[in-house]
């Protein structure tokens, strides 16, 4: 279970004091700063990433005659020779153009970017360890985004129409089952990765890559970090645990380790919760990575996570709310891959890697004990050759291979009966983008899958332009057909399920200029082949279902207008309806609401040292089940408001006190009703409210930075 824990350390650079300091300024030929280009001394670990306007510093032991290089996506490479004598050297470095850059033409349609390595974004990775009410989980900020759904009981992504399995996380291209931590009934999980492992964020609400499949909606590709550059210990004393990790560089290579505990008990008797907790959540953490230098060009990176989570509830029964039963969960997980990436020459590339991901839920109702497995296992291997500047391909192929498994006792029989599947999929694809000049550019995919279990081969064309009119804003197009494996508990009891498909249509208008971006995207997304229910039971299940998706989406973010003010103002408009599962008929589904608005507002105050970060978020009512009523679907909740607020606060070079509370307001929000089984005595069905655990979640904490270096903690200059 991870909170906020070290995320914040992302506030942290390092100062490290060495024989040679050179410093100086990254600008294009125009003299406007490049912020966020690589500098690095050639054949070394040395360099460092330049700041918002342009400038760097950093130090070294190397000596004599030296070749610095410089790189930016959108601008050539620079060489820079450099002779070094233990003095200071000061530089100013101009980058040109390419003709496939970023403030030509990008393909956007579709695609939120995030990450040190964009320097035209829309989110920045910081964001993700800083946006009010999100905790620093990555679903929670992306949840500020259009195109997302609010559904509180989650917390997972649900984008354009599509539930939360529909989106699909991937650490560096390797895919990860099992992306969100176990939590109770009704209450939102929280995602497994911490934000500060990662360097860069994608996230497409469609009309992704060739590259990735099995996600029917959504993409999320987290791109890790590479080596560290500082050797230190952070120490985490928070209001629901502690944790403590250690990074140790070495000459070529970086290894960090992390431990955390998680308790939840002390603060849930502070704060009253709506559900019944015997044991509240329990967790124990870990993790490491690993990152190698192999020669000239080459990166190892291995990365490992485990985690433990256990909690005890009473469930009580709607129509008997005195009558209940304990239910007991330890979820057991486990997650590692290992990829490598190699420049083969100036214009290949070539990356390969393998993940391993497991994942076991074992619950006990009173005595009736149940076991959930699933175990995967992930290779791939991709290769990248850029042809010209006009033209690059990718094309590999990846296998997919996993199994599932649940028993539990038979209450007829009193014998443990069990069903499981194996299904593996293999996957090549091919990719191709084009740049017909600065203005206009174009890439077409096609990826084919075949999966033993159905024993189907699907072909899965993807296509996006972009075109550019002016100097600056720009409109985009996307299309793509797109499947996904049914869920467990459905091919598990009917292994020969066809794989549900979506198909996208994506229209976008999008400018960035001056610290400023405004877009507009209008969607198309179309269902077939989803799993629908032949009887009550769910027993005997066909992929006749089908449905679709329809939205407009607008966002502005403005980090110039205020002085040290960053925000962003975002909204969705969703029209969507399915006939699939039990559904009677077409109809809305319960996570979708029509309407939502998201406003996410940063200040940065100097003179003492402080962010302050506010969010407030409104969702209209989304449709519910309520079998009192004829019509299906027909009934709505109430509309959804949060207003949350955090600080962060930095009294010494070493130390980040933080604090933030969700729901100031404290309004009662309602995500939907449960009802009884059956009629009661006069022939209605008894309701229950699903709401939120608790009206607030507060928390404090306190992180500390030890190094052996002289260490300068900073809070974001926005």
């Amino acid at each position: 279970m991870n909170w906020i824990f070290t995320p914040l350390l992302l506030f942290a650079s390092g100062v490290v004091y060495a024989q040679t300091i050179i410093s100086g300024k990254i600008t294009d030929v125009k003299g406007e700063p490049i912020p966020a280009a690589n500098i690095v001394l050639k054949d070394s670990y040395d360099g460092a990433t330049a700041l918002a306007d342009g400038t760097f510093n950093f130090s070294t032991s190397e000596t004599g005659a030296q070749t610095l290089v410089v790189t930016s996506i959108g601008y050539t490479k620079s060489s820079v020779n450099v002779n070094l004598n233990d003095t200071k050297l000061t530089l100013s470095v101009r980058l040109k153009e390419d003709i496939n850059n970023l403030d030509a033409v990008v393909i956007s349609a579709g695609s939120f970017t995030a990450g040190d390595e964009n320097r035209k974004t829309v989110l920045k990775a910081l964001d993700i360890a800083t946006t009010a009410g999100a905790t620093a989980d990555i679903a929670g900020v992306l949840n500020t985004l259009p195109g997302t759904q609010k559904v509180g009981e989650s917390g997972k992504l649900f984008v354009r129409g599509g539930d939360g399995n529909e989106t699909r996380t991937f650490i560096d291209g390797m895919v990860v089952l099992d992306a969100y931590n176990s939590s109770a009934p009704n209450t939102p999980s929280r995602g497994r990765f911490l934000p500060f492992m990662f360097k860069g964020t994608s996230f497409s609400t469609g009309g992704y890559s060739a590259e990735y499949g099995q996600a029917l909606s959504s993409a999320l590709v987290l791109n890790s970090k590479d080596k560290s550059d500082i050797t230190q210990t952070d120490i985490g004393i928070l209001s629901v645990g502690a944790d403590v990790g250690h990074t140790q560089v070495m000459d070529r290579a970086s290894w960090s380790g992390k431990i955390q505990y998680t308790d939840i008990r002390p603060y849930y008797h502070l704060i009253n919760q709506v559900l019944d907790w015997k044991t509240p959540p329990v967790a124990i953490e870990g993790s490491s990575a690993y990152r190698q230098q192999v020669g000239k060009t080459g990166l190892l990176k291995l990365y490992g996570n485990f985690s433990n989570t256990k909690y005890s509830l009473f469930l009580h029964d709607i129509a008997e709310p005195t009558s209940k039963q304990l239910m007991n969960m330890n979820n057991s997980y486990g997650y590692g891959n290992a990829v490598y990436q190699q420049a083969l020459n100036s214009k290949w590339n070539m990356r390969s890697g393998v993940s391993y991901s497991y994942n076991q839920n074992a619950v006990r109702i009173e005595d009736a004990p149940m076991h959930q497995t699933e175990k995967g296992i992930h290779s791939k291997l991709v290769f990248e050759n850029s042809l010209s500047d006009k033209i690059e391909t990718r094309f590999g192929a990846e296998v997919i291979s996993r199994q599932y498994s649940e028993s539990k006792i038979d209450s007829a029989s009193d014998y443990t009966v069990g069903h499981s599947f194996t299904e593996a999929i293999a996957a090549p694809f091919v990719e191709v983008q084009a740049y017909a000049s600065s203005k206009l550019v174009a890439k077409g995919g096609l990826r084919m899958e075949y999966d033993n279990l159905n024993n189907t081969l699907g072909f899965d064309p993807r296509l996006s332009l972009a075109y550019k009119p002016g100097n600056q804003g720009q409109f985009s197009f996307a299309y793509g057909k797109f499947r996904q494996s049914a869920k467990n508990i459905y091919v598990v009891n009917q292994s020969d399920l066809a794989s549900e498909k979506a198909e996208h249509f994506i229209l976008n208008y999008q400018i960035i200029t001056n610290q400023r971006t405004f877009r507009i995207e209008t969607y198309y997304k179309r269902y077939f082949s989803l799993v629908r229910f032949l009887d009550s039971n769910g027993d005997k299940l066909n992929n006749t279902g089908f449905g679709y998706a329809k939205g407009l989406e607008v966002i502005w973010r403005d980090s110039k207008s205020i002085d040290k003010v960053d925000y962003w103002v975002s909204y969705s408009y969703l029209d969507t309806k399915r006939n699939y599962l039990n559904y009677p008929s077409s109809a809305i589904p319960s996570f979708a609401s029509r309407h939502n608005f998201s406003v996410v507002y940063k200040h940065f105050i100097t003179a003492v040292k402080t962010q302050v970060g506010v969010t407030y978020s409104y969702s209209s009512g989304r449709p519910y089940y309520n079998p009192n009523n004829p019509t299906f679907n027909n009934d709505r909740t109430p509309f959804y408001q949060d207003l949350s607020a955090n600080l962060s606060f930095l009294p010494k070079g070493w130390i980040i006190i933080h604090a933030s509370c969700t729901n100031l307001l404290g309004r009662n929000n309602i995500f939907g009703y449960q009802y009884g089984a059956s009629p009661n005595s006069d022939g209605s069905y008894t309701g229950r409210t699903i709401t939120q655990p608790a009206k607030h979640f507060m928390f404090i904490a306190v992180f500390i930075t030890l190094s052996k270096n002289k260490t300068v903690n900073q809070l974001p200059n926005l």
